[in-house]
């Protein structure tokens, strides 16, 4: 296969998916296609919004749209490690102590409002995003290919909560924001709650497509100057007046690889700025730490990046 068909594949893998998650999931086809790019290159979501926006729905429709494997974990206070990863177990019958692994090991697994639960417990987290493996008893184990975890929080509700860690946060690829629907997507809902019950997602693709897209993305070119745009973008985020903490060389890599599956998905072989402007929104806030007396000031960094994107120059061919 050449890489031009190779491409062309992802292009028509995301929009056939996207196109299935659309019978379940209105309003949302932004949030779904980076969530579906964000799978193509292997990364981590962290999805924001208040309880009844379909966070879990479409979760559980990209999931359902790949055939691949999907587990929810209901992040609470007393939620151990061990339930999320497992741990070894002792078989009377046989008299030795057997594997019995945890919901983590599954393709797409929703980690629904995860700052409920202890640091310990979201450490618990942190081996099986950044390596594709847990530790058990000593015991390394490989998670299934492909891997992601989607982490929901509601950002109204912080009593009893534990803010998610820096290091953590870097981990995810991109943070996706869900709002309230507007008045005609909510009108669709209704009409359609009994579609939605029926669930009428079926599966398009398999493992093996997506993972033979992340391979074809790597022919995507990205030029020097949009490296170099790229590196601006992060670099601007240290300067700018406010931010105690920009975003790290993590955010770079997490920002040329989205941009490099946005261009595939749109049929082009090379990333163009747009592309990055457009991941940027997603790749960048959730890293960028703001000092406490810019955010009593009201500043977000969601500002942060559009005044990165608004001053820092674009590259022109």
């Amino acid at each position: 296969m050449t890489e031009r068909s190779s491409l062309a594949a992802v292009k028509r893998l995301s929009n056939t998916v996207l196109a299935e998650v659309s019978k379940v999931v209105y309003g949302l086809g932004e949030q779904a296609k980076i969530i579906v790019a964000s799978l193509i290159v292997g990364g981590h979501v962290l999805v924001e919004g208040v309880p009844g926006v379909a966070k879990t729905t479409l979760a559980k429709a990209i999931a359902s749209s790949l055939d691949l494997s999907f587990k929810r974990i209901q992040f609470t206070p007393d939620l151990l490690p061990s339930d999320i990863i497992g741990t070894m177990v002792f078989d009377q019958r046989s008299g030795e102590f057997r594997l019995r692994k945890g919901p983590i090991f599954a393709n797409i697994v929703l980690a629904d409002e995860i700052n409920r639960a202890s640091p310990r417990t979201q450490s618990a987290l942190l081996e099986a995003m950044q390596e594709k493996q847990v530790s058990i008893e000593g015991n390394t184990l490989k998670l299934p290919e492909p891997f992601m975890v989607i982490a929901t929080q509601n950002p109204i509700e912080l009593e009893g909560t534990f803010p998610l860690p820096e290091a953590q946060l870097d981990r995810f690829l991109v943070k996706v924001v869900i709002h309230r629907p507007p008045r005609d997507v909510l009108k669709q809902v209704l009409r359609s709650v009994r579609v939605i019950e029926e669930w009428p997602v079926k599966p398009v693709a398999g493992a093996r497509d997506v993972l033979a897209a992340r391979e074809a993305v790597w022919s995507v070119e990205v030029s020097e100057p949009v490296l170099d745009y790229i590196v601006d973008l992060v670099e601007a985020t240290h300067e700018e007046q406010g931010v105690e903490l920009g975003a790290s060389p993590r955010a770079a890599i997490a920002l040329q690889q989205l941009a490099r599956v946005l261009a595939a998905m749109d049929g082009r072989d090379y990333v163009i700025p747009d592309d990055v402007k457009y991941a940027a929104r997603y790749v960048l806030p959730h890293r960028v730490i703001l000092r406490p007396e810019a955010e009593a000031e009201g500043l977000t960094p969601e500002r942060v990046i559009e005044n990165v994107l608004s001053r820092v120059r674009v590259p022109v061919p």
